[in-house]
């Protein structure tokens, strides 16, 4: 595992994103991946656009402390219990951020079709400058950055077994998303830690 302070910054100003590969070891990344696949109840994403309901054919699941709801796109999510294997990589971010998470978002991308439209993470419950530590597992997909002001473009190769960090004023100045690729054939699981504020 890599000291994240070794890591360097990759945007150039008003914002935090450090990038970690083999932050797990990729033995162990694909054993990872295949137990998450397995043992996470994966729901098809439900979004709210211009007031009407969306199921996407991506699959998600949202796990966490018991009483750390969230909510995004419209939609309130209740979490699930966490799995030893969410623990084991939650403590691993912890240690390297020096951070404490107390919820996770997790997406499943079937292939390089399935992607992230631009966004932020800055819903109320994450606070003020949130730390979120993206995990990511299986295929590699380029994690597309723009300023909000600027429109400067960051891409960052997003290897499995890698870790991202975003903190600072991030979520503020810049939104990010995952083009869609139709040259990835792979699939790729996400697991985004968070904290929720009370």
């Amino acid at each position: 595992m890599n000291d994240s302070t070794l890591a360097e910054n990759l945007l150039p100003y008003d914002g935090i994103a450090l990038y970690i590969p083999n932050f797990i070891e990729q033995h162990e990344a694909s054993i990872l991946y295949d137990i998450l696949l397995d043992s996470i109840e994966w729901q098809r994403d439900i979004v709210k656009m211009f007031g009407k309901t969306h199921i996407l054919n991506r699959k998600m699941a949202w796990y966490g402390d018991s009483d750390k709801k969230y909510s995004y796109s419209g939609i309130s999510r209740s979490p699930i219990s966490w799995t030893p294997e969410l623990i084991k990589i939650k403590l691993l971010c912890e240690s390297l951020c020096l951070h404490s998470f107390n919820s996770c978002l997790l997406n499943y991308y079937q292939d390089g079709i399935q992607g992230m439209g631009w966004h932020a993470d800055n819903e109320k419950e994450l606070g003020n400058n949130p730390i979120i530590a993206s995990v990511s597992l299986g295929a590699v997909r380029t994690f597309r950055c723009k300023h909000r002001i600027s429109h400067h473009t960051i891409d960052i190769a997003l290897e499995s077994g890698s870790l991202l960090i975003m903190k600072g004023s991030m979520q503020h100045n810049w939104v990010h998303s995952l083009p869609i690729s139709r040259r990835v054939k792979d699939a790729r699981i996400n697991c985004t830690f968070r904290t929720i504020i009370e």
